[in-house]
């Protein structure tokens, strides 16, 4: 597949590029200043503006499909905002574009907990998570949202598990969709890079159209 990449100098970014050079998929990665992401077979390099459906449309036409993992920076203090305002231009951007296919890497905040209640609205989230990323959470959850609403796309929405591991590769992984899943009595994670791995086995074989997924290590 030729596929655009958003974000892809980020944590979550990286490995979706590995992975997706690694099956031998032909990927552009939209950045917005050079020097960001190396060089590398089978990786073109095009300078576009997340917050600009203008530039997002003209990156991303004739691609079979863009994945997002865009975020503004977890210490931007406009982070809410600017989460919502690039999402939007992003999701406005590869309609104009011509691309259906969109899968979104956004976060653990909206999953739930119990019946009504998502992660985060929890006290234990609120205590357990650093200040600076409850507003991108919270934005995330605003984000998904939206995208239901949405019939021009076919869209995906991704949402880690509680834990996101700087890991080695297992290629193994369990899915959920709107539940946090859990390992035993506490809240699962992943590697990144298997996170990466059921991403991509998203995008060459589809089961999540117009419809959120998680994923977490095996139990």
């Amino acid at each position: 597949m030729k596929v655009a990449l958003i974000g892809s100098s980020g944590f979550v970014g990286k490995a979706l590029l590995r992975e997706l050079l690694h099956r031998g998929h032909e990927v552009t990665a939209m950045v917005r200043r050079s020097g960001g992401v190396e060089p590398q077979p089978g990786l073109a390099i095009v300078s576009a503006d997340a917050y600009s459906p203008e530039s997002v449309a003209s990156a991303v036409q004739g691609h079979d499909a863009v994945v997002s993992a865009f975020n503004p920076g977890w210490n931007d203090p406009q982070l809410f905002d600017n989460f919502l305002r690039g999402n939007d231009a992003i999701v406005r951007g590869v309609e104009a574009g011509g691309v259906r296919r969109l899968v979104i890497i956004g976060g653990a905040g909206s999953l739930f907990v119990a019946p009504g209640v998502q992660l985060v609205d929890t006290e234990a989230f609120l205590a357990h998570v650093p200040p600076n990323i409850v507003p991108g959470a919270k934005a995330a959850r605003d984000a998904l949202t939206a995208l239901r609403g949405n019939t021009a796309l076919d869209w995906t929405f991704v949402s880690p598990p509680a834990f996101l591991e700087d890991a080695e590769r297992t290629g193994r992984y369990r899915l959920g969709k709107d539940d946090l899943l859990m390992d035993g009595g506490k809240p699962a994670g992943i590697a990144v890079a298997d996170l990466a791995v059921a991403v991509v086995d998203e995008l060459e074989t589809p089961r999540h159209i117009k419809a959120r997924f998680t994923a977490a290590r095996e139990a």
